[in-house]
């Protein structure tokens, strides 16, 4: 049984689909034990069952497209050139290259919650340059 597992591993990489398959070769080989002729070789018939059985559930499922969690979508959707976020570390080094009163503006508006006028206020400047600044 451990060869016949290991031949299963070795036709799909898989250890649970590998154990799935020798399930159903021995399944199979039950349901078909009238077929085995008595004196040939016993393992060499369980292995080409499930040989045999791999390769047609292959040639099966190449005609199907399974996407149960949506991966194949993904794949073939379009992703857009920039990322959608940044990590933290790469934010703040970034954002300790901003000259101060652009820094200053940015984290007002953008992090704390100011408006235009509230940043320009604690500025101490007109809200047309917050804007600007931001």
């Amino acid at each position: 049984m451990g060869s016949l597992r290991a031949f299963a591993v070795s036709l799909c990489g898989d250890k649970e689909r590998a154990d799935d398959l020798v399930q159903e070769t021995l399944f199979k080989a039950w349901n078909h034990l009238d077929s085995f002729k008595e004196g040939t070789n016993l393992k060499a018939w369980l292995f080409t069952i499930l040989r045999n059985t791999y390769f047609s559930e292959r040639r099966k499922r190449r005609r199907e497209v399974e996407d149960a969690d949506g991966t194949y979508a993904a794949r073939l959707a379009t992703h857009p050139e920039q990322h959608g976020h940044m990590d933290l570390q790469d934010f703040r080094a970034v954002l300790v290259q901003l000259p101060d009163d652009q820094r200053e503006a940015l984290v007002l508006v953008g992090a704390a919650g100011f408006s235009y006028d509230e940043a320009a206020e604690i500025c101490g400047c007109a809200v047309g340059t917050i804007k600007s600044r931001v």
